[in-house]
Order: structure tokens, then C-alpha cells, then sequence
């Protein structure tokens, strides 16, 4: 007859169990120490074969990637682009336009260039009504060059303009587009953008909103028309929203301003962030600078850059695109932000 002390289990972490507990503990503790002596003893071994053979190391490290939901990313296959524009579908716009590309110069034809230049952009900056977030609007004035901001609180028995009578009052004054700040327990919680004349609409949400003076090691931002970085914006949807972000800007910056805006997309949420390029002289302590080939560069030896960021920082989040203003076409929507079933398929 078998000793009920020590039971058989397979799906235990241990090769059997014991029904003593101070026993099951010791067991534990061995079987660790047995673990970790294995790994150090593979680890001493494989860095000894390593420093005899260096390429050993360099195809470790090649096949040692981790995997990410941005490396497991899902793509809609398209062979063309939708007449509709496709902004239900999650496919790779700079592929199709590679491959398209690569099939006109096949037929040695030579694509058109659109010379059309850019409207210097005029931008209203408002709030939800009788809000109380005055402050953070004016800090949008300074994060969008040619901007206004003009209070929308009044007396209670005023008149409430609506965003589609606001929007119709700033394109006779020739805004090129309409920002209005919401909020939710007097913090900012989204962001409505109204590309004018007539649209379209862009709704986000707005979370991790610090103000400069939340940020260690501030600086204070400068008149000068900054740079605009736009960062990974792929699918026909995000394609519109970096156009849209592109419309707020000015076409030429002020280069001697040294600053920067970034709209980074990762994971379909949007990081924006400001900047200024900080030269400085480099100190003893520190290396110099090199290029791509490992080599110091020429002219940069006794120079360093770096960033200082200058606020505000938040992360946008698109909820919902509008063909009008403001639900004008009866509450009809270009695109609508649905539940992520799919957490390696991505909008934007």
C-alpha cells in the first residue's frame, strides 16, 4: 500500500508533493538553488564560447528580439486604393503608393506633382461652454503659431453660440480652422479640431495633460514658428490626421527658433510633445560625437545637442471623425472609434 505522505502530482511546480509544509519549502528552495546553478553554469559557458567566437554573440543578439504588439501589427490586404478612401480599413498607404509607384515607372510613366502651396493657417481657440480652463487655452496659443483664443463663458442668461455658429463666424473672418478645449472636472478631456470651411470634424480625447511648470527642467517657448514632426502615420486615416496636424502649421519654420513639435503615434495613441535643440559646449567628461560608421564627425568635435522640452505635454486619443461640422450631415461620421477586438490591429 503506497505512503499517503508524499503524493504524485504532475501538474505541480515540484516533482511530487508532500503534504508537510516546512518539507514542500526545503524542496522549493532546492529546486531553485538546482535552477539557478544551471543558468549561471549556461551562462559562464555560452560568454567562454563567446569570447572565442565572436559571431556566436552577434547571432544571439539577432535572434534575441522581443516581440511587440507594433512587430505583430496587422495589415488589411488592399491591391488598390479604395474609391472611398478606406478609412475603415487598416492598410499600409506608403506600401500601396510604393508599389503603385513602382508599376508607373515600370510603364515609364512619371507621376504628377502637385504644386499647390499652403494657406498660412489663423486659428480660433475656444473652450466647452462656460468653462473654466482658460489657462490651459492660452497654452495652446502657444503651441499653434497665428492662434487666438476668445472666451466662450457668458452671462447666464446670454446666448450659448454653438460650435457650428462659431465655425461660420470664424471662416467669414478667414480661421482656417476651429479648437475647442473640453473639460471634465476642470481638467482638459478632449480636444475638437473643425477643419474650415466645411469640415471635416476631428474629436479626440486628451489624457496625461502637464503644464510646463509640471515639468522638471522646463524651458519657455520662444515666438518662433517651430518644426513639425510627424511620426508614424500609416493607414488612410491616420494619413487625414496628419494632414490635419500638418494644416495647423505654418509651411516654414523659423530654423534660428530652434524648436520642434512632435505628433508621435504609437499604438494608435498620439504623443505630443514640444521641444527646443539645446548646443551646447561639450564637456571633458563626455565623448564625441559620431556618425553612423563609428567615426568622430567633422566639425562636431567640441559640440553637443540635446532637448529641452518646453510644454505643454499630453496624449491625444481620435474618437471620431465627422463629414461636417459638428454632426451637420444628421449625425453621419466619416469614421468611428469601435472596441479593440484586435490588439495588433491599429487605426492610425
Amino acid at each position: 500500500m503506497p505512503s499517503k505522505r508524499f503524493k504524485l502530482s504532475d501538474k505541480a511546480h515540484l516533482p511530487f508533493k508532500t503534504a508537510n509544509k516546512q518539507r514542500r519549502q526545503e524542496l522549493h528552495i532546492k529546486q531553485k538553488q538546482a535552477r539557478d546553478a544551471r543558468k549561471r553554469a549556461e551562462r559562464f559557458a555560452r560568454k567562454k564560447d563567446e569570447a572565442k567566437d565572436p559571431r556566436l554573440r552577434e547571432q544571439r543578439l539577432a535572434k534575441n528580439v522581443p516581440h511587440t504588439l507594433d512587430s505583430k501589427r496587422r495589415w488589411d490586404e488592399v491591391d488598390d486604393e479604395p474609391a472611398d478612401g478606406g478609412l475603415g480599413r487598416a492598410y499600409n498607404v506608403e506600401a500601396v503608393k510604393r508599389r503603385k509607384l513602382a508599376e508607373e515607372q515600370a510603364l515609364d510613366e512619371v507621376p504628377a506633382k502637385s504644386a499647390e502651396q499652403r494657406p498660412i493657417p489663423k486659428i480660433l481657440i475656444t473652450t466647452s461652454i462656460n468653462s473654466s480652463l482658460h489657462e490651459p487655452a492660452r497654452t495652446l496659443t502657444t503651441l499653434f503659431p497665428n492662434s487666438t483664443y476668445i472666451r466662450r463663458s457668458a452671462h447666464r442668461y446670454g446666448y450659448k453660440f454653438s460650435v457650428r455658429e462659431i465655425s461660420s463666424y470664424a471662416s467669414k473672418a478667414g480661421y482656417t480652422a476651429v479648437i475647442v478645449l473640453e473639460e471634465t472636472l476642470k481638467k482638459p478631456s478632449g480636444l475638437t479640431i473643425v477643419h474650415l470651411p466645411t469640415g471635416p470634424t476631428f474629436h479626440f480625447s486628451i489624457s496625461n495633460w502637464y503644464e510646463a511648470r509640471s515639468i522638471p527642467g522646463h524651458g519657455r517657448p520662444t515666438p518662433h514658428t517651430p518644426e513639425l514632426v510627424l511620426n508614424n502615420f500609416s493607414t488612410p486615416l491616420g494619413v487625414l490626421t496628419a494632414h490635419l496636424f500638418r494644416s495647423l502649421f505654418p509651411p516654414s519654420p523659423d530654423l534660428e527658433g530652434r524648436q520642434v513639435v512632435t505628433f508621435h503615434n504609437q499604438r494608435d495613441f498620439i504623443f505630443v510633445r514640444r521641444f527646443r535643440y539645446v548646443i551646447r559646449d561639450k564637456r571633458a567628461s563626455e565623448k564625441a560625437v559620431v556618425g553612423a560608421d563609428g567615426r568622430v564627425m567633422a566639425g562636431g568635435e567640441q559640440v553637443r545637442a540635446g532637448l529641452q522640452e518646453l510644454g505643454p505635454r499630453l496624449t491625444l486619443k481620435l474618437r471620431r471623425v465627422d463629414k461636417h461640422i459638428q454632426r451637420a450631415s444628421g449625425q453621419e461620421w466619416e469614421w468611428k472609434g469601435k472596441t479593440d477586438r484586435v490588439r495588433t490591429k491599429f487605426q492610425l
